[in-house]
């Protein structure tokens, strides 16, 4: 089954919202209120970025702003609209899947004002290929990553998607090929902070997995897949270590990363971290 975009109503209580997200849903809100101002525009009509990331970024409670080009004045308007687009993803979170509210933590918020990166990259690096997300440096272990887009285009162009097939089908046709954990790897790698923490089994499963659904041409041609077009003023929401994915195209964009631990779900049972396990007929390591 290919993951569904779940339209949201306006006005819609949050009902079993939570539970079709888990299950592998994009929660798609097409017109929630995020206005810009004059000033602020200018964002939207060309990048204010240093061209040395991808994206520019807040973290943390100081928002210090990263990869940001512009004026001081603009620098900053463009932090704080960062800072609202924060404070927007968690008031939607507290409305839409109010069980989550209390046990969610924010990571870094972007504004993405560049289409795709259509460069000759590695195959790991082309985020235009069907993937999970997995962080390398960053283990997770046993939380999630819930993320919240918007399309901020100024000009119709809609934020292009696709979407793959369910997690437990790619985990079936994927998993054979991932080589054993070592817990002894994941310790020197913490050690010499290669990585922030030490990586989990999850962790050591997801990045290979990721790694060898992009590096997998037949399968990206093949597999079961779906286009999604995001228009100007749409706003997504998925678990994106869940949903398979590419970003196809578009320009200007902003995203929240949040972090969910897997016991605050409405079924941790349907957790990539959960699926692993059945699929492999074991929990997996810690």
């Amino acid at each position: 089954m290919i993951s569904p975009i779940r339209t949201v109503a306006p006005g819609e209580s949050a009902g079993s919202l939570a539970r079709e997200l888990e299950a592998g849903a994009v929660l798609l809100f097409p017109d929630l209120p995020f206005p810009f101002s004059d000033f602020e525009k200018r964002f939207t009509e060309r990048p204010f970025a240093d061209g040395k990331a991808k994206n520019v970024n807040i973290r943390g409670e100081a928002a210090e702003l990263r990869g940001a080009a512009g004026t001081p004045e603009e620098q900053e308007a463009l932090r704080q609209i960062l800072i609202r687009y924060r404070a927007f993803a968690r008031d939607l979170i507290g409305t839409y899947l109010p069980d989550y509210a209390d046990r969610v933590s924010l990571a870094g918020t972007s504004y993405r004002p560049f289409d795709v990166d259509r460069r000759k990259l590695s195959w790991r690096r082309d985020d235009t290929r069907l993937h999970v997300d997995a962080f390398p440096s960053n283990p997770i272990g046993e939380k999630r990553i819930l993320r919240v887009f918007r399309n901020i285009n100024p000009s119709g162009e809609p934020r292009r998607w696709r979407v793959g097939e369910d997690f437990g089908s790619m985990a079936e046709k994927f998993l054979p090929r991932v080589p054993r954990y070592s817990a002894l790897s994941a310790h020197v790698l913490a050690a010499l902070r290669i990585t922030k923490a030490r990586r989990s089994e999850y962790d050591h499963l997801m990045l290979h997995l990721h790694d060898a659904l992009k590096q997998d041409e037949t399968y990206q041609a093949s597999a079961p897949q779906a286009d999604v077009a995001f228009r100007p003023g749409a706003t997504w929401v998925t678990f994106s270590d869940l949903v398979m994915h590419g970003a196809m195209g578009g320009r200007y964009m902003l995203e929240q990363t949040a972090y969910l631990p897997v016991a605050a779900q409405a079924d941790p049972a349907l957790s990539p971290q959960r699926i692993l396990a059945a699929k492999l007929g074991r929990p997996l390591h810690a």
